[in-house]
């Protein structure tokens, strides 16, 4: 038996890969520990999508190296987004001899026949695959909470947005067979799972690579049929593909929550076809129209990308008025950052930091207005809340989410965790709301 450690960086895929680590290991056996101090081996799963994480892994395997010093049985491995990247694998080879495994996003599932091959051998071993080969089914999964679990529903991506590594590391789009989903869906509401949130690059396409016709709607449809289950949430909708059909969904299946993420990235539609977004900010402007029309509850949340290569004023001005016109419950905001392989990176007019760091504090002033003003409208409502832990500010209190993904705090303990209930929200804050139950 081993214990182990593994730290994940990055999105909700790379955590769900990390599960399936995680439950592959304790299938065979091995312990999971929360101090890497007391670890016999550790995961280091990355992501490649921000300059910062890349910066971030580095530090760690320096911090890596002096551990290993005091406990040189440790089994360090590295896997995910940056294992994809030939540039990052020399590296860590050369520079980082401390590593004992290398591996990537496609083969995830030998890890095991990997970790055997390093304790026999007593060697480094690289095993990273270029491209994605078959899904492979039926892995075990250590979610990490027993009422709301991830459910990855296809793999890849096939966009090619300028700016983004995606493709490059994940490889092309692949989906999982329909029955395939709704079994690992039933197998969790069987086992008091009561939300599952479906992940994908671009959930609008799932479907498209299977020999037998599907749709992501009809999968949402027949996944608000499973016994047991009472919220279905999904990311990420790319805006040029999402259908009438899906909006309709949405709106008429009672357990597909009233939440929309609809990464806009920009509201210049100049830069948004440098990005190569296949979409523009009129374009965009009438989707989120359209999806408020027929679903007056919905919340929309999305991701912003400021200082793109190219962005003028004027350009940054068409993000800051998109934002007033949309008023959205939550953006993600981020600062563009150089990743190797992709156009964008090539381009010579790149946006200076302290412009990019002007403009982020501008955007933040009126998202927090905007975000304010739509959490103000919840005052006094009686929402319904999964229970998801105590409050990291206050033991006495307990915090969840509503289905329109707002977080809520309000007085509770421990034994309601993983509990839908009745709250009536009292105070309204930028980005959270606080309330009290209804018995």
């Amino acid at each position: 038996m081993m214990k182990f450690k593994i730290t994940t960086y990055g999105c909700q895929m790379n955590e769900n890969d990390s599960e399936k680590i995680s439950g592959m290991l304790k299938n065979l056996g091995h312990l999971p520990v929360v101090d890497e101090k007391e670890a016999d081996l550790v995961i280091l799963n990355t992501c490649s999508v921000r300059e910062n994480a890349n910066d971030k892994f580095f530090g760690h395997l320096g911090y890596f190296k002096r551990l290993k010093e005091t406990n040189p049985k440790m089994v360090l491995c590295v896997c995910g987004c940056m294992m994809q990247q030939e540039s990052v694998i020399m590296e860590v080879k050369s520079r980082h001899r401390h590593v004992d495994i290398i591996f990537g996003t496609h083969n995830i599932h030998e890890f095991p026949q990997l970790l055997d091959q390093h304790l026999e051998k007593e060697e480094m071993i690289v095993d990273v695959w270029k491209d994605g080969a078959d899904i492979v089914e039926n892995l075990p999964v250590d979610h990490r909470y027993p009422f709301k679990a991830y459910v990855s529903i296809m793999h890849g991506c096939n966009n090619f947005c300028s700016y983004c590594i995606v493709p490059y590391t994940r490889g092309r789009e692949r989906s999982r067979k329909m029955e395939s989903i709704i079994l690992e869906v039933e197998a969790l509401a069987a086992n008091g799972c009561k939300e599952v949130t479906l992940l994908g690059q671009n959930v609008n396409s799932y479907g498209d690579s299977l020999e037998e016709p599907a749709t992501f709607s009809e999968l949402l449809t027949r996944l608000a049929n499973v016994e047991g289950l009472e919220r279905i949430r999904f990311m990420t909708s790319h805006p040029k593909d999402l259908s009438d059909d899906l909006i309709r969904v949405i709106a008429e299946e009672k357990k597909v929550c009233n939440h929309v993420h609809l990464p806009v990235q920009s509201g210049s539609s100049k830069v948004l076809r440098e990005m190569n977004r296949k979409y523009t900010k009129e374009q965009y402007l009438q989707l989120v129209e359209k999806i408020r029309k027929e679903v007056p509850e919905v919340a929309i949340t999305t991701d912003i990308i400021i200082g793109f290569p190219g962005e003028t004023e004027d350009d940054f001005e068409e993000t800051l008025d998109l934002m007033r016109l949309c008023s959205f419950d939550l953006a993600f905001t981020f600062l563009y950052s150089t990743r190797e392989l992709t156009p964008a990176s090539q381009r010579e007019d790149q946006v200076p930091d302290d412009i990019k760091h002007q403009r982020m504090d501008r955007l933040l002033e009126v998202h927090h207005e905007i975000s304010r003003a739509q959490n103000e409208k919840y005052l006094g409502k009686i929402v319904e809340v999964l229970v998801e832990g105590l409050s990291k500010n206050n033991p006495d209190r307990v915090s969840g989410r509503t289905e329109t993904a707002k977080l809520v705090n309000f007085p509770g303990d421990e034994s309601m965790v993983g509990q839908i209930v009745k709250v009536k929200i009292t105070d309204a804050k930028t980005f959270s709301l606080d309330g009290t139950i209804i018995e």
